[in-house]
């Protein structure tokens, strides 16, 4: 129900504009469909990732590893992985919204997340080279043990 308000919402507020300024609404949709066109081979890449990983691991596994029942130890888990990793964070949030759906646990995932958009392994040669080397390690640090202060907080908020 609630995704008929909204696109009918969209529809409306479309013929608003194509009423108002029919050139600068095409023009919009225009701009749209580029940066949709962009965002696609990321989207088909994050759908794909998300196939074979619960294709490769069960509601099993998945709750064994970084379920609520994994406790700390998921949580280290779940953060050491978001920080080697390198995914966006507009795909890291459906993905954690599936793990979350097939086992995986509120603290864990938070960590997960939170590890995902803060803490870069992966980009530290290049953030070094425009920052620094003192300045790369601390921030990095700081952001991984931020995490777990996140799950810990979520921990006591939802669960």
């Amino acid at each position: 129900m609630q995704n008929i308000f909204f696109y009918s919402l969209a529809a409306l507020l479309l013929i608003i504009s194509l009423i108002k300024d029919r050139e600068k609404t095409k023009k919009s949709l225009k701009k749209a469909w580029k940066s949709f066109e962009n965002i696609l081979p990321q989207m088909l890449g994050m759908i794909t990732a998300i196939g074979i990983i619960l294709a490769v691991l069960s509601p099993n596994v998945i709750s064994s590893i970084i379920g609520a029942s994994s406790g700390w130890w998921g949580v280290v888990t779940a953060a050491i992985i978001g920080s080697v990793t390198l995914i966006p964070a507009f795909v890291a949030f459906p993905l954690a919204a599936i793990l979350l759906h097939n086992g995986a646990g509120y603290m864990q995932l938070s960590a997960f997340v939170s590890t995902l958009t803060m803490v870069g392994v992966i980009t530290v040669p290049l953030e070094t080279k425009y920052f620094g080397k003192k300045f790369t390690l601390l921030r990095n640090i700081l952001a991984f043990a931020l995490a777990f202060l996140v799950a810990f907080v979520i921990g006591k908020v939802v669960g």
